[in-house]
């Protein structure tokens, strides 16, 4: 598929295939950067140049090159590395880009300076819904974008709060790749982190971090349990918060219940193994794990933070509750579990509400973006 490349170095429009280089800069591996993968892989597929700057051993890195992806190493020490973004700058010109993607909030520093000149535009992706910072450095890497990608309506009032004019915002939301084959994790993994067989599972994967609020999680897997004994929770992911996370367990009875896998490369098949998923963040720009368990077909119970009411619609692919509130979300993991008729409705509901967020239209949408920059 070809895209519109605008000249907007010599003026012209021609119809050939858009050049874009992502920058992604992050260390590990999370809901970001797989996005990142998702479209430079899919945009590839369709004919575009999609190569991937990233730091060299990141899986990011690996995966893209293991997908036959070009990739740039890129590692800036800090988000000013003039190092850095003369390296980019030379990928830049080396590979003719027409478009920079910065697909996290530190790429954009980078990214803004390796652009400066070339006369390339910089499209930025803002993926939570926290407040911009208000400072000179922040406002003036963001004003260098041409458009600002949301990934949900919930992002794109934030920033508009934060002082971004709505015409350089386009809400794209996440996608998801429904064409993967996942096999639930088996008995024996289960087990080997503590999971007993023929047990009713509830799992999140997410960082042990403060606006995933997994103290939270832990709270409502008590409550859940005070309805349900039998329930046993997963808790895939790690982070800062994680001696929290066990100090709540054992103060509050779970150690032989709630299972913390810490970070898992096999995150997507602990997560089809569950009979509902959960997502209990405080603060959430959208939430692209819960895209995964609506592809996979489980009933979700979640909060309403930020823009995780733009995925699960309340009552039809799962249940919402308040964030900050345990009660209410073990109240709706308990009543997921325990009515067979709201789950299995649940269930066809999320099938379907997945493929509005399918790869393609996440692709789609963001090729939109591209060629209203590139004219």
């Amino acid at each position: 598929m070809q895209g519109l490349r605008g000249g907007n170095r010599r003026g012209k429009l021609r119809a050939v295939t858009l050049h874009v280089l992502h920058v992604d800069t992050e260390r590990g591996w999370r809901g970001g950067e797989r996005q990142t993968l998702w479209l430079a892989r899919e945009l590839a597929r369709r004919g575009y140049t999609s190569p991937i700057a990233a730091r060299a051993g990141e899986p990011l890195a690996q995966r893209a090159a293991e997908a036959g992806l070009d990739v740039v190493r890129c590692g800036p020490r800090s988000e000013i590395d003039m190092v850095a973004a003369w390296r980019l700058r030379q990928a830049i010109r080396e590979r003719a880009i027409d478009i920079v993607h910065a697909h996290t909030a530190h790429a954009v520093a980078v990214a803004a300076v390796a652009t400066m000149g070339t006369g390339v535009p910089m499209v930025v992706a803002r993926r939570v819904d926290f407040p911009l910072r208000d400072n000179f450095g922040t406002r003036w890497k963001y004003e260098r974008a041409a458009v600002i990608i949301a990934i949900s309506r919930a992002v794109a009032t934030v920033l508009e709060r934060g002082g971004v004019a709505a015409d350089r915002i386009r809400v794209v939301p996440d996608g998801v790749d429904l064409s993967r084959t996942v096999e639930p994790a088996s008995r024996d993994t289960l087990a080997s982190l503590g999971i007993p067989a023929d047990v009713p599972l509830v799992v999140q994967v997410a960082q042990l971090v403060g606006h995933k609020d997994p103290l939270n999680f832990v709270r409502a897997v008590a409550r859940a349990r005070a309805q349900m004994p039998t329930v046993h929770a997963l808790l895939v992911g790690d982070g800062p918060l994680r001696p929290d996370v066990e100090r709540e367990i054992h103060r509050l009875g779970l150690a032989d219940s709630v299972h913390l896998g810490g970070y898992r490369t096999d995150a997507d098949a602990l997560l089809a193994a569950a009979d509902v998923a959960t997502l209990s963040s405080r603060e959430e720009g959208m939430g692209s794990v819960l895209l995964d368990a609506l592809a996979f077909g489980l009933p979700v119970a979640a909060t309403s933070a930020g823009g995780i009411p733009e995925v699960i619609v309340d009552q039809e692919s799962g249940l919402l509750a308040e964030p900050e509130n345990p009660a209410a979300l073990g109240d709706a993991i308990a009543r997921l579990l325990g009515n067979e008729d709201l789950r299995r409705r649940t269930r066809a509901n999320a099938v379907a509400r997945a493929r509005e967020f399918s790869v393609e239209r996440m692709t789609d949408r963001t090729i939109s973006v591209y060629e209203s920059v590139s004219t």
